[in-house]
């Protein structure tokens, strides 16, 4: 099946994935990201060290003390933009211990902020209480997808956002709604079922191939909305950012302040744009253009990975013990090759049940190509897949990109999420002769790997919800927010891509931290 619209983010890489080939020299130098829309959970070194300069910026430099007894704060139930969400933001927390040394508790929000009188869902966080006596407030977290988990990221995040930060700040992670530690999480398939959806290989040669592909991920949407219920329909990004106003008057800031990467950037633009004035200190790290249709950002992200699947090969064949024999483009004509002979005949894999069909060897691609520090895992899964045609070590890959189990269960929803907030954010147009037009565009600026990127829109052509939208129609008149949705009558415009936190006004650090 072709990627659908643009890629989720991978979880991690197996610890048991082969040795690098000699020679290589990719593991060398830090890493690029492929595309500017996803960004995965992995952490590379130049990530850290990204991180860590830019939130550590907007800090004092203090020596270490003991993490003291986590302050007690006053829920902010006056800024409720509304009488109907007072509840909601005068909510008081029941923190408790929780995995991690960390502490964890749920905050219910409205199902619809059109009827906050409604159903309820809950979402689930957790945190890790400022370690100086001078804390600022919390620090919301969100790694990206949409889909990630900010609760399962939570422990990683200390060893990515500088001590003094961790000082000053209580760093809480939160799984937006329908994301999996939050009540009701989007559920779709069965394991063995998000097996064959993962590896099926669409035929669009043909309007019935299409169709075929349209129905198949129908089926999937139904189960979707079978299976999770009405919040199906209300896990858009602006009712995302809505729930996290609520979740900073409740944990008692009078000013959000976070650090999205990715996708969270645009979770975090949203938020900007519907409540202004209640921006605190923010960082938004690889920043997504919000407004972005579906179609340009599925072209974005194809083009990105072509770009660094050109920049793997160079740096392959370079070295020693690559796979791919002669110039640059011989080079990726090899791995289109691959892909191609992959969808003809699937490739060995070591399990009879699950050979290597072309979806899934793009996607074990594509995780390696995140960050440079992976590439020596792909030349060897291409080594092996070229030489040998054996696809278990890119299958490897591809469940670890997608969190598969060795058990054949998935760790969590973050590719069901990935699909479900896509779709009732933004849909590409499924009429066939756009999505042959669209294709033409996408294959002719990444010939390599332009095939997988293209005819997305048949992932949301049926969905099972309508389309709700996100904040580009908000900016351009589609649907402006309301009253619940603001506190400024002035529209603000969102971050934009290329603009740094220290080139927004709204994200420079306070004249008055130094660091």
């Amino acid at each position: 099946m072709r990627r659908p619209t643009s890629l989720p983010e991978p979880a991690s890489l197996p610890a048991s994935l082969p040795a690098s080939v000699p020679g290589s020299r990719s593991a060398r130098r830090p890493g690029d990201r492929p595309g500017d829309r996803r960004r995965p959970f992995v952490r590379s070194s130049a990530l850290v060290a990204v991180v860590a300069l830019v939130v550590a910026g907007c800090t004092a430099t203090t020596e270490e003390k003991a993490p003291p007894t986590p302050q007690q704060v006053t829920p902010d139930a006056s800024s409720a933009p509304d009488d109907g969400l007072e509840p909601f933001y005068g909510q008081e927390l029941a923190w408790q211990s929780c995995e991690d040394d960390l502490q964890c508790a749920t905050v219910e929000v409205p199902l619809d902020y059109a009827a906050p009188g409604g159903d309820r869902i809950k979402i689930r966080l957790n945190r890790h209480p400022a370690t100086g006596t001078e804390r600022i407030g919390s620090l919301l977290l969100n790694p990206g997808g949409p889909g990630g988990s900010g609760f399962d990221f939570l422990p990683d995040a200390l060893d990515t956002v500088s001590k003094d930060v961790q000082e000053h700040y209580d760093l809480v992670g939160f799984d937006p709604r329908g994301v999996q530690n939050s009540d009701p999480k989007i559920t779709c398939y069965s394991a063995p079922e998000m097996d064959a959806l993962l590896a099926a290989d669409a035929d669009t040669s043909s309007p019935a191939g299409v169709q075929e592909a349209i129905d198949r991920f129908a089926d999937f949407s139904k189960a979707c909305l079978d299976n999770t219920g009405p919040v199906l329909g209300h896990v858009d990004t602006v009712s995302a950012a809505r729930d996290m106003d609520v979740l900073r008057a409740v944990l008692g800031d009078t000013q959000l302040h976070y650090l999205g990467y990715s996708y969270g950037t645009q979770l975090g633009a949203t938020y900007a744009s519907l409540f202004p004035q209640r921006v605190g200190r923010v960082v938004l790290d690889g920043a997504v253009d919000p407004t972005l249709s579906s179609e340009e950002s599925t072209f974005q992200q194809a083009v990105g990975f072509e770009n660094a699947l050109r920049a793997y090969v160079a740096d392959c064949q370079a070295g020693r013990g690559c796979p791919l024999k002669g110039d640059l483009e011989d080079g990726l004509s090899q791995v289109k090759r691959l892909l191609d002979r992959a969808k003809v005949s699937p490739l060995p894999t070591g399990d009879d049940e699950r050979p290597l069909t072309q979806s899934l060897a793009f996607t074990g691609i594509a995780v390696t190509l995140y960050s440079q520090t992976f590439w020596t895992y792909l030349t060897s899964a291409l080594t092996a897949a070229i030489r040998d045609g054996d696809g278990s070590i890119l299958l490897t890959l591809s469940d670890a990109y997608y969190d598969r189990q060795s058990n054949g269960t998935y760790g969590n929803n973050s590719t069901e999420a990935f699909w479900s907030i896509g779709c009732v954010d933004s849909r590409s147009s499924a009429d066939l002769d756009a999505m042959a037009a669209e294709a033409e565009r996408i294959q002719e600026a990444a010939p390599t790997v332009g095939e997988l990127f293209s005819y997305g829109a048949v992932l949301c052509a049926q969905w099972s919800v309508p389309l709700v939208g996100g904040l580009e129609g908000l900016l351009r008149g589609g649907r402006r927010p309301d009253r619940r949705d603001r506190h400024d009558e002035r529209p603000r415009d969102a971050v934009r891509p290329g603009r740094g936190a220290r080139d927004d006004p709204r994200l420079r650090c306070p004249a008055d931290v130094r660091g």
